[in-house]
């Protein structure tokens, strides 16, 4: 079985993913549609695509049977819900949604119409998350009490010239995305590896002290001046995540955004930039190469020209040894994939279970588990780290 796909946004990521759709054998046709048409015209030449469309509307008019949605993060839920009522498969990018109404309204569509939702969750095939889902599996950790993901992006390496490339000449007011709302590649990581969910948190913003025009209260669409944000959850198995989310740090983001700490009552997990060690009661074990990817693509290949180069570590990225090669379609051999070699992974969920009817590693339950301890989080520490429930959305229906 083929289905065909629209991808909305074909910015700096959404073209690599037109692609990666494109070149899958279960993908009969991609599309592209993009507020800016010379980007939709652009990325259906560069990558040999089917067509372009003039507008989401006019997508969600035609008869393709799924749509990829790489806008705006704080875009995604409304659209994702009209995709879904639509008729669409969706995939989208993260987060899944900017409130807890939003995720609860995808739900509810996912629900009633049948389709399949898919958030991709890059953490989900984060080498480290890999790595630690497999001991986790195998009991090698004992039980897991604590455990942290960080995503430790400066904003000074690549966002600031990526919040202009999208956000026009109002790009400060949109820089300011509250952190927290971005919860994603910490919160994906941990929760990846453990069955488990956060019921309560307690948060801690850090205002940020620049003073060039970012994160301002009076410049903010979001009202938000916090760039840093720290968040201490407790888990429904009883044990604590912290999550921190930085955008103002002295740290090298550009080789390892997103890092993972797992402490079990048999052995633990810790990742560095560059080091990633096992412990156990008796040793510590370096295992750096088994989470180490090696390039998919060289940073000056053609497709990164318009990516600020302190970004392009995101885009190359290929495969580590812990990843599972073989179930990836053999039309990915020699192709770009990104994020610590998780683009390539999430597609071919999504397609798989478009074609399979079935449901996605990280469906509408998981990304809501995934995504709403952040908003939940932001609220706490605009109300000075006071502790809050989490709600939580249940586990996703089994396949018949």
């Amino acid at each position: 079985m083929t289905f065909s796909i629209g991808v909305v946004g074909v910015g700096q990521f959404g073209g690599h993913f037109a692609h990666l759709f494109k070149l899958h054998p279960g993908v009969s046709e991609v599309y592209v549609v993009d507020e800016r048409p010379e980007r939709a015209a652009a990325a259906l030449e560069h990558w040999g695509l089917d067509g372009t469309k003039a507008s989401f509307e006019e997508l969600l008019a035609s008869d393709v049977d799924a749509v990829a949605i790489f806008t705006q993060r704080w875009t995604h839920g409304p659209l994702v819900e009209q995709a879904l009522r639509a008729g669409k498969h969706v995939y989208s990018a993260v987060p899944m949604a900017v409130s807890e109404e939003e995720i609860e309204r995808i739900i509810e569509a996912v629900k009633e119409t049948g389709l399949v939702y898919a958030m991709g969750e890059t953490s989900y095939y984060n080498p480290a998350t890999v790595y630690a889902r497999s001991q986790h599996a195998a009991g090698k950790f004992g039980r897991i009490f604590y455990s942290e993901g960080d995503y430790v992006h400066d904003m000074d390496l690549g966002f600031y010239d990526a919040y202009q490339y999208s956000g026009g000449d109002a790009w400060k007011a949109t820089a300011s995305y509250p952190p927290m709302l971005y919860p994603t590649h910490a919160i994906g990581g941990v929760l990846g590896v453990l069955p488990s969910h956060a019921v309560s948190v307690s948060c801690i913003g850090v205002k940020d002290d620049r003073g060039d025009g970012v994160f301002d209260k009076d410049v903010s669409m979001f009202d938000n001046d916090f760039s840093n944000a720290t968040a201490l959850f407790e888990l429904n198995d009883g044990g604590a995540m912290r999550t921190n989310e930085m955008r103002r740090v002295g740290y090298p983001s550009h080789i390892r955004e997103s890092r993972f700490r797992f402490f079990g009552t048999e052995a633990s997990f810790e990742q560095l930039a560059k080091v990633t060690v096992w412990q156990d009661k008796e040793n510590v074990h370096d295992i750096s190469d088994q989470v180490e990817t090696r390039p998919s693509i060289p940073l000056d290949d053609p497709s990164l020209a318009g990516v600020a180069p302190e970004l392009r570590d995101a885009f190359i990225s290929g495969l580590a040894p812990v990843h599972d090669r073989g179930r990836l379609p053999d039309e990915f051999l020699g192709a770009p994939t990104g994020h610590e070699g998780s683009h390539q992974f999430l597609v071919d969920d999504f397609v798989t279970a478009v074609n399979a009817g079935s449901l996605p590693p990280v469906n509408a339950w998981v990304a809501a588990r995934f995504t709403l301890p952040g908003i939940v989080a932001h609220a706490s520490a605009q109300r000075n780290g006071e502790r809050l429930p989490i709600r939580d959305f249940g586990d996703a229906p089994r396949d018949e």
